[in-house]
C-alpha cells in the first residue's frame, strides 16, 4: 500500500523546509535507509533518509521549492499503484487551509475573495522568494523574460538583488509570462506579487489589482500601457504591460552588463540610445556608441556649466544590501557597548617570512592570510573573544569561523573562512581569493556568508594606517587592520628605520573584558612578530 511522506520536522524551530536536491527520481526502487533528499531548514541542510520501502510514485516539492512541516513531500508505494485518491486527498487538505487564510485576510470582502482566490485553470501566480535566511524584500535587477513570453520549467526569470547577493531566480512552472508586477529596480517584500504565469491569452488584470503587495510606499507599481502610435493604432483589449526605459526620476533601465562597460569607459548612460526590448541598454548599445564632441567637453572642468545658484544633487535607490547593512550596523553600535584596543606590531620578521614563503614555486601568501591564520590560532586560546552574547548566557565557541570583511560595489559583504585555525597558509589565501572574486561578481552564496565566530577588516592596502570598526555581530569582537608603514623606532636604544602595522580590536564589553582582550593581542602580537611559530 503507498505511504505519504510528508516534510519532516528536521530541527526544533523547523516550520517548513526547501528541497535542496533530490537524490532519487520517480521510477526509482527505495529501500529502507535509502537517502531520498538534502532538505535545507532553518539552521542547516540536512538528508532525509526512508523509512520505507517501495517505489517512488511521486514528488509533490521540486527542487528548490518549500513547503511546510507535514505537508506531501513524496509517495511511495509498488509499481503501477494508483495513487489519484492520495494526491487528492493532499490536495483537499491544502487547499482548506488556503481557503481558511484567505478568509481571514479578506473577511467581509466577498467580491475581492473570489477574485482573489479563483484562479483561472493553469494560471500561477509568482511571488518573491526568500532567497536568503535574512532576506525580508528583494530588487528585481534584470528581467530575463518578456510579458507575452513563452516560459519553460527551469526557464531564468529574472536576477533578484536580496541583501547578500544577486541570484537568478528559475521558474518552477511553464506556460506563457502574462504579468510583471515589478519593473526593474523596484523592490517587493518576500512573497508580493512579481510575475504571473498561465495559458496564452489569459485576462489576469483582476489577479494582478486585488493581489495584496507591500512595496516601498514611494514607489508605484502599475502595469505601463504602450502609448498607440497613429500608424498602428492598439485596440482596447490590446493593453500591454513592458518595462518603461526611464520613470519620473530619470532613471535609465540597462542591463547589468551594459552598466558594467559604461562604467569602464566613463560613458554618460543617458547619452545612449537603447536597442533592447522597450529601449533598454544593453552591451552592443554600449560597445558602438560614439561620444559626441560636447559630450567630451563637458568632462573638462572648463566647460562644465551649472547655472549660479542652482542647487544640485542626484538621488540613488538603497539597494537591498545597502538597508540591510545600515539596520544590522546600527543594531550592531546601539546595542553592544563598544570598546577599542590599539596596538602596534613590529613587522620585520612578518616581511621576511613572507618573503621566504612566496619563494616557494606556486605559492603566494597575502599579509592578511597571514594575519587571519594568526587570529584563528589565538582565538582557540581564548575563547570568550570567540563567542557569542545571549540575554541569559554566553556561547563559547569551540570552533573557529573567520569573517573577511570584503568591499563591493553596494557596501560590504562577509564570507567565512571556516575552520581556519585548521587550514594551511596557502589554503586560507586561496579561499580568500576565491571569495574576494566572486563577491565582486555577486556570485556569493548565502551560506559563504554565514556563521563566523570573529571578523577582520583591512583597509591596509588603501594606505589607512589606523581605524575602528562596528562588531559584526553575533560575533563578540572585530580586528581593524592597518597599513605596514615604515618609520623610525627604537631597537635596543637606538632609532632605526623599521616597519609597523597599527591594528584595533573592537569588543563588545558584555562579553569581552578589558584584560580578556589586552591577553588576546598579546598572543596575537607573538604569532605576527614571529610568525614561523604558525607553522609549529
Amino acid at each position: 500500500m503507498a505511504e505519504v511522506i510528508n516534510m519532516p520536522r528536521l530541527s526544533d524551530t523547523m516550520e517548513e523546509g526547501t528541497v535542496a536536491t533530490w537524490l532519487k527520481k520517480v521510477g526509482d526502487k527505495i529501500e529502507e535507509g535509502d537517502i531520498l533528499a538534502e532538505i535545507e531548514t532553518d539552521k542547516a541542510t540536512m538528508e532525509f533518509e526512508s523509512f520505507n520501502e517501495g517505489v517512488l510514485l511521486h514528488i509533490g516539492v521540486l527542487e528548490g521549492e518549500t513547503t511546510k512541516v507535514d505537508e506531501l513531500l513524496a509517495i511511495i508505494g509498488e509499481e503501477g499503484e494508483d495513487i489519484s485518491e492520495l494526491l487528492k486527498a493532499s490536495l483537499a487538505t491544502n487547499n482548506d487551509e488556503d481557503n481558511s487564510l484567505e478568509k481571514t485576510n479578506h473577511k467581509g470582502d466577498a467580491k475581492n475573495e473570489a477574485k482573489v482566490t479563483e484562479l483561472p485553470e493553469g494560471v500561477i501566480v509568482v511571488t518573491m522568494p526568500r532567497l536568503s535566511d535574512t532576506m525580508e524584500e528583494g530588487t528585481v535587477a534584470t528581467w530575463l523574460k518578456k510579458v507575452g513570453d513563452p516560459i519553460e520549467e527551469g526557464d531564468i526569470l529574472a536576477e533578484i538583488e536580496t541583501d547578500k547577493a544577486t541570484m537568478e531566480f528559475e521558474s518552477f512552472n511553464e506556460g506563457t509570462l502574462l504579468h510583471v508586477g515589478l519593473n526593474e529596480g523596484d523592490s517587493a517584500k518576500v512573497d508580493d506579487l512579481i510575475a504571473i504565469i498561465g495559458p496564452k491569452g489569459t485576462d489576469v488584470s483582476h489577479i494582478a489589482k486585488n493581489f495584496s503587495v507591500h512595496i516601498d510606499a514611494t514607489v508605484e507599481v502599475k502595469p505601463n500601457k504602450v502609448e498607440q502610435e497613429q500608424s498602428k493604432p492598439i485596440s482596447d483589449k490590446e493593453e500591454k504591460i513592458v518595462i518603461p526605459v526611464s520613470n519620473a526620476t530619470g532613471r535609465v533601465f540597462v542591463s547589468p552588463l551594459a552598466k558594467k562597460i559604461a562604467e569602464e569607459k566613463g560613458y554618460d548612460l543617458s547619452q545612449i540610445q537603447g536597442s533592447g526590448e522597450n529601449g533598454r541598454v544593453i552591451k552592443r548599445d554600449v560597445e558602438n556608441y560614439v561620444p559626441r564632441q560636447a559630450v567630451k567637453q563637458s568632462l573638462a572642468p572648463v566647460a562644465k556649466f551649472i547655472p549660479s545658484g542652482e542647487e544640485n544633487f542626484d538621488e540613488i535607490k538603497h539597494s537591498q544590501m545597502r538597508k540591510v547593512i545600515a539596520k544590522r550596523l546600527g543594531e550592531s553600535k546601539f546595542s553592544a557597548p563598544h570598546y577599542y584596543l590599539n596596538v602596534e606590531f613590529d613587522m620585520e620578521n612578518a616581511i621576511a617570512f613572507r618573503s621566504q614563503f612566496n619563494s616557494i614555486p606556486d605559492v603566494k601568501i597575502s599579509y592578511n592570510d597571514m594575519i587571519v591564520k594568526a587570529c584563528a590560532l589565538a582565538l582557540r586560546q581564548h575563547p570568550q573573544v570567540n563567542s557569542r552574547w545571549f540575554s541569559d548566557k554566553m556561547q563559547l565557541n569551540n570552533h573557529v569561523h573567520i569573517g573577511v570583511a570584503v568591499a563591493v560595489e553596494d557596501g560590504l559583504v562577509v564570507p567565512v573562512v571556516r575552520f581556519a585555525n585548521e587550514q594551511a597558509l596557502p589554503q586560507i589565501g586561496a579561499a580568500i581569493k576565491d571569495f574576494a572574486g566572486r563577491a565582486k561578481n555577486k556570485k556569493l552564496t548565502p551560506q559563504e556568508m554565514e556563521g563566523s565566530t570573529f571578523t577582520v577588516s583591512n583597509l591596509g592596502m588603501f594606505g589607512i594606517e589606523s581605524f575602528t570598526s562596528i562588531i559584526n555581530q553575533p560575533n563578540s569582537a572585530i580586528l581593524s587592520v592597518g597599513a605596514i608603514v615604515q618609520k623610525p623606532i627604537v631597537k635596543n636604544g637606538e632609532i632605526v628605520i623599521g616597519n609597523t602595522m597599527k591594528l584595533t580590536l573592537a569588543c563588545d564589553h558584555r562579553t569581552v573584558d578589558g584584560a580578556t582582550g589586552a591577553q588576546f593581542l598579546q598572543t596575537l602580537k607573538g604569532y605576527i612578530e614571529n610568525p614561523v611559530t604558525m607553522l609549529v
